[in-house]
């Protein structure tokens, strides 16, 4: 598998974790040897384990969390970094997002999670509409 191939399979699950409202998932997948942060829209950016792992809690746990899909990602890489740009629709709007991971013991790990408000791009389009 290729690097930008186990990227995209990494955030894969990081997305299929959030669905499933799965924080033993969710904080298998983010770094344990390497310092973590994470921007939630509208958050004030948090940074360590402890920190991200409680956000994560506060919004897994939350029954009114919005439900959110993974479109468009592409990754790249470089060494052992690596990131994925993606956007991600949710009723109401759209947000597009960095996802950044490092590589460890041949594993890529969420490192950074960056997810902001967004133009719709034309072609999620149709599929933005459809959810509201």
């Amino acid at each position: 598998m290729s690097d930008q191939q186990a990227l995209l399979f990494a955030n894969a699950a990081f997305y299929a974790a959030f669905a499933a409202r799965d924080l033993n998932a969710m904080a298998a997948i983010w770094s344990s040897q390497a310092p973590i942060s994470c921007i939630h829209p509208g958050w004030v950016a948090v940074v360590g384990r402890e920190a991200v792992m409680a956000s994560w809690q506060a919004i897994l746990g939350n029954p009114a969390a919005p439900r959110i899909t993974c479109h468009n990602a592409t990754a790249r890489s470089f060494e052992a970094l690596g990131y994925v740009l993606c956007y991600e629709v949710l009723q109401g709007g759209i947000l597009v997002a960095t996802n950044i991971f490092v590589r460890e013991l041949k594993t890529w790990k969420m490192l950074h999670h960056h997810a902001g408000h967004s133009q719709t791009p034309a072609h999620l389009d149709e599929e933005v509409h459809a959810l509201q």
